[in-house]
């Protein structure tokens, strides 16, 4: 059974200016499995939020529907199975972690008892206990992401949906939710969520999804995605004169010279294969011919370039 599943599912709003609304989500069909991480990608604006408060029920759809385990997603018991981190988690600035912690598992109806041993497992998960007792007035924005996180875990849900969970965070706190993330795979939930760190997600996606203009436009597992474009092709040759590196260069970027001997760099696999030519052709040894594929964000920007020629 899917996790998640979406069916043409469409939010337009209502504009004064636009007789037909303006569309946010344009018939979004997507299915992810139960323990998979799904990155959904795009732009500012592209419908990421929208698609996200859609499978939390925070907004109607338009046309459409969503499904968690096989439960519309605006069920009482699709809704007790999810875990939400908005964009900027809104708190009572007055309480500190472990009282919200507590207001929180009173939401969910757990017991005294229940809520003392979620406050110790999620404090210990998240390390929060060394600012129990502080008013979250005064947290930093990595403290309220770990606040966030944690309260999308009371009651242990099976799927976690995060709204650009890494934003603003500095290189310790992105880790800290990338190992979170992995952590709640290894632990058989299902994680969506949207990002513009397109090199974590590259680091702990199963798949991912752009969004253009509000429309699907590729999704997949990344390595399937990047399988059919070569960024370019590193070569390696030794045994060469002055003359022939100055000849080869005229065909391919020369980067450096190393022990191995000289480092090239074609646009393509059909350069990168005339520069192996001229290098056998001079009596030189190909030592390395590597081509390398696209990086996810190389990727997503053709995808936005493409869209918006």
């Amino acid at each position: 059974m899917d996790a998640i599943r979406t069916e043409a599912l469409t939010k337009v709003y209502r504009s004064n200016f636009a007789r037909r609304g303006i569309p946010s989500l344009d018939s979004l069909s997507l299915a992810i499995g139960e323990n998979e991480v799904f990155g959904f990608l795009g732009r500012n604006g592209a419908g990421k939020t929208t698609a996200i408060k859609l499978l939390c029920s925070l907004l109607r759809p338009t046309a459409g529907t969503a499904y968690l385990f096989g439960e519309p997603a605006r069920s009482r018991e699709a809704r007790k199975r999810i875990g939400y981190l908005p964009e900027n988690p809104y708190f009572y600035e007055y309480l500190n972690p472990r009282e919200t912690l507590d207001f929180y598992g009173k939401l969910q109806g757990l017991s005294a008892a229940a809520r003392a041993a979620e406050w110790k497992k999620l404090a210990e998960l998240l390390d929060l206990g060394s600012i129990a007792g502080q008013r979250i007035r005064g947290f930093s924005k990595g403290m309220r992401q770990r606040l966030g996180f944690a309260v999308a875990l009371v009651g242990d849900p099976d799927i976690l949906i995060l709204d650009e969970p890494m934003s603003g965070l500095d290189p310790i706190g992105r880790r800290h939710i990338r190992e979170l993330i992995l952590r709640m795979r290894d632990e058989k939930k299902t994680l969506f969520f949207s990002s513009h760190v397109l090199g974590d997600v590259e680091q702990i996606c199963d798949r991912v999804g752009v969004l253009v203009q509000g429309k699907l436009k590729a999704h997949g597992p990344i390595a399937d995605l990047l399988t059919d474009h070569i960024s370019h092709v590193e070569i390696v040759a030794a045994g060469l004169t002055p003359a022939a590196v100055k000849e080869i260069a005229t065909q391919a970027r020369h980067v450096r010279q190393s022990e191995q001997g000289e480092h090239f760099e074609a646009g393509d696999l059909e350069a990168a294969n005339e520069v192996a030519g001229r290098v056998l052709a001079h009596n030189g040894k190909l030592v390395e011919f590597t081509p390398l594929k696209d990086s996810l964000e190389n990727y997503f920007l053709r995808q936005q370039e493409e869209a918006y020629a």
